[in-house]
């Protein structure tokens, strides 16, 4: 039996072409899943460094794909089903990484890459400079209000996401994050 209990054993040899050959499409999706089981794992695993997110972007990847073959939308279901783990893989990526930059471990590396694109030194001091007043004027802000700006700003979140995340409305995202701004700027022309 596999790693995962909720699902009986899996086929194998002749009996799983036979259940492939024979079953309605969920079975055959069912059969397929089973069977690349421990190699989905291992792809996820690869992609994102750790087996358990593995195990859940596989599990993930099932629903989706089981879904999509239900309506008839899936001619490949074992390509398919690759194809799902390796973009919710990757996707989990870009979350994690986007979530280090708005939880405040990307600061450093912003400035980093600020200074490394700049063409002269004067430039990448002056881009620091500002990068430097720009995370004060953000630390002087309530909060809320600076975790929406951050998302918002730097990790690309529509005000939706940001109201999901932060459980509340659409339009108090879009205030926070207005008002959020709007105090920053006033914060940088002060400097100037």
């Amino acid at each position: 039996m596999s790693r995962n209990n909720s699902l009986p054993a899996r086929p194998s040899g002749a009996f799983a072409a036979q259940a492939v050959l024979r079953a309605p499409e969920e079975d055959v999706a069912l059969a397929v899943y089973r069977e690349q089981y421990a190699a989905l794992i291992a792809y996820a695993t690869r992609i994102l460094g750790d087996a358990a997110q593995a195990e859940d972007v596989v599990q993930d990847a099932w629903i989706a794909a089981s879904l999509r073959a239900q309506h008839g939308e899936v001619r490949e279901f074992g390509a398919y089903l690759r194809l799902t783990v390796r973009n919710l893989a990757i996707d989990a990526i870009r979350r994690r990484d986007r979530y280090g930059e708005i939880a405040g471990g990307g600061y450093d590396a912003a400035m980093d890459r600020v200074a490394d694109i700049a063409p002269g030194a004067d430039d990448r001091l002056a881009a620091r400079q500002e990068l430097e007043r720009f995370h004060q004027a953000l630390e002087r802000l309530p909060e809320r209000q600076r975790l929406a700006v951050e998302m918002h700003r730097i990790g690309n979140y529509k005000l939706r996401e940001i109201a999901k995340r932060l459980n509340i409305s659409v339009a108090y995202a879009q205030d926070l994050v207005a008002k959020g701004l709007a105090a920053c700027a006033r914060f940088l022309a002060e400097g100037r």
